[in-house]
């Protein structure tokens, strides 16, 4: 109960005028909301205790009618005869105030808990490039939780069984009737000895000393399909860790993450090849060799290629991962202005600059790469 006592109708969120319907249902919502097995916060135990106090004294008429008159002087004096709210840990039974809450079952008819499914492993693996590109096998080694193969995942020397929990009687839970001012409920707590299991081991397996699992180093290869990208994700089902009481094996999942290439730039399925060109070939024209996915290759440029000219290469990039479709390879060129002339060259090029006006810069329309970023980021 806080130190200072708020006004009870406050704590239900209630006028004076208040009916008895509006009062079991503000204090239903609250111990809905604050009830310890819902909400286990020291907090909430607080506004709960609080909470009933109010909807005790303001649900009966006489204790109301004091309450209104005198405040908590009238009525403090009572909670003392209905010996208080103290101790509320887990309980059940408020007659229909908590029957939404509980839905009208008793919570203590739950059976033991069955089988449950083993943790979900994660596991880095880095490629290359290429690897990426064309698919890879990959022998991969991490470490996972087994069932104990000594006692198969019973946690019991062989030849042994578990044994009924002496303390819950094999229930798996411990009930206690106790009384409130709406009569007898029932504390239900997990029972500690078994940890709500109803069954113990007495003779420990000597190999996993009775926990049924082990930690394993496991070593196994994994297939990486074409045209995986950084990032991506590859689920191996049952390959994680083994579950409790005979629960089946969970997940191990495969991140990759891919080495960045020297040359070619990746964007989806396609990839970029930045090629430099002299001033020469990129005004005659000229065959060069390229490298590509597939190695090296001829390609020519045109000529009175500039600056930026892009050259698309169809079905030369990387595969799809589901289609299999390989996107395209994109062939971006550079003139590069020489910064080293020698006298020869520079008396041809004065020569040539004499025939040649000043130039005027073509309008520069968006590039394949660049309208590809645009609609990836758009």
């Amino acid at each position: 109960m806080p130190t200072e006592q708020r006004d009870y109708y406050e704590v239900l969120g209630l006028d004076r005028n208040a009916s008895a319907q509006d009062l079991k249902k503000a204090y239903r919502r609250l111990a809905m909301e604050f009830h310890p097995d819902r909400n286990p916060s020291t907090e909430a135990e607080g506004r709960f205790k609080e909470a009933t106090r109010a909807y005790e004294v303001l649900s009966d008429a006489d204790m109301r009618a004091r309450y209104d008159r005198f405040g908590h002087a009238g009525v403090d004096g009572a909670q003392g005869a209905q010996g208080g709210f103290d101790g509320f840990q887990g309980f059940e039974g408020f007659g229909d105030i908590f029957d939404a809450f509980f839905g009208g079952t008793q919570r203590g008819n739950r059976r033991r808990r069955g089988p449950a499914r083993g943790a979900d492993l994660r596991q880095h693996v880095r490629l290359t490039f290429e690897e990426a590109v064309f698919g890879a096998e990959k022998d991969i080694e991490y470490t996972r939780s087994e069932r104990c193969e000594r006692c198969t995942g019973k946690g019991t020397e062989p030849g042994t069984n578990l044994v009924i929990c002496p303390e819950c009687n094999g229930a798996g839970e411990i009930r206690r009737a106790q009384q409130s001012i709406f009569g007898q409920f029932v504390n239900v707590a997990a029972c500690g000895r078994c940890r709500g299991e109803g069954r113990i081991v007495q003779s420990p397996c000597s190999q996993c000393r009775g926990a049924g699992l082990e930690k394993k180093t496991r070593k196994i290869s994994v297939k990486v399909p074409a045209g995986v990208d950084e990032g991506t994700q590859m689920r191996l089902t049952s390959e994680g860790d083994a579950g409790s009481r005979g629960g089946e094996y969970g997940n191990l999942y495969v991140v990759l993450s891919v080495a960045r290439h020297p040359t070619f730039e990746r964007i989806e399925d396609h990839i970029l090849l930045e090629l430099p060109v002299n001033i020469a070939q990129a005004s005659l024209g000229a065959r060069v060799t390229i490298p590509t996915l597939d190695g090296e290759a001829e390609f020519e440029v045109h000529p009175g290629t500039q600056t930026g000219k892009e050259y698309v290469l169809h079905g030369k990039g990387v595969p799809n991962v589901h289609s299999g479709r390989r996107g395209d390879m994109v062939v971006r060129v550079s003139v590069v202005t020489p910064d080293g002339l020698n006298d020869d060259q520079r008396e041809l090029l004065e020569k040539l600059a004499e025939t040649m006006g000043t130039p005027v810069l073509p309008k520069r329309s968006k590039g394949f790469f660049e309208r590809l970023r645009d609609t990836v980021a758009g």
